[in-house]
């Protein structure tokens, strides 16, 4: 992450900030500390599916930047049902960071039939997008502190004034989450480690 462990640590700890940089993820409400409900889309060409369900932060350990997320929810036929078990933690890197996470999910009903082939390469493109769209809201929310003063001559630090990415995560989350999209990236992933070749 191009910010400190703190910086990250209390984004992190940002739910509804969190689940936006998940593409078509969002929080529509917080019921307490702990519980949430959301949506999370998926469109495959024409056919979008739609998912409603909850959130519940069941461990922060401020010692550890730790915690731990539990969801679950259907789809708006109620033909398929899907749940998780996140734990993400920061970890300190000198002047940056790490963010490191574990999760389990698991699917049921027509989404399971439909993409549970697929569920772990399309997995690990979402998480690509989330940990980009992650990386860009850390590095805003470090611009937005007061400068550190630096050594002179010293390079400006990793979110500084001038250094911040263009897009921001709630401008590419705000796009739904592309099956299509998803599948070609793999599909360039595989022509790669094929041919150990760059794909346009």
């Amino acid at each position: 992450m191009p910010a400190g462990a703190d910086i990250a640590w209390e984004f992190l700890q940002n739910i509804e900030a969190v689940a936006g940089c998940m593409p078509g993820a969002a929080i529509t409400e917080r019921t307490d500390a702990k519980h949430y409900k959301g949506t999370v889309s998926v469109r495959f060409g024409p056919a979008t599916m739609s998912f409603r369900g909850e959130v519940e932060v069941t461990d922060i350990d401020p010692a550890s930047r730790s915690l731990r997320l539990l969801g679950k929810g259907v789809d708006s036929t109620g033909s398929s049902g899907a749940s998780m078990n996140l734990t993400a933690r920061i970890e300190e890197a000198g002047a940056t960071s790490n963010l490191e996470g574990r999760s389990e999910v698991s699917m049921s009903g027509k989404a399971a039939a439909f993409g549970g082939r697929m569920l772990g390469a399309v997995a690990d493109q979402v998480l690509k997008q989330f940990a980009a769209n992650f990386a860009d809201q850390v590095a805003a929310l470090a611009a937005s502190r007061p400068p550190v003063a630096a050594p002179p001559g010293a390079p400006p630090p990793p979110g500084a004034a001038g250094h911040l990415p263009a897009q921001t995560a709630a401008t590419k989350a705000s796009r739904e989450l592309n099956g299509l999209a998803l599948i070609w990236a793999i599909f360039k992933d595989w022509l790669r480690a094929l041919f150990g070749k760059s794909l346009a």
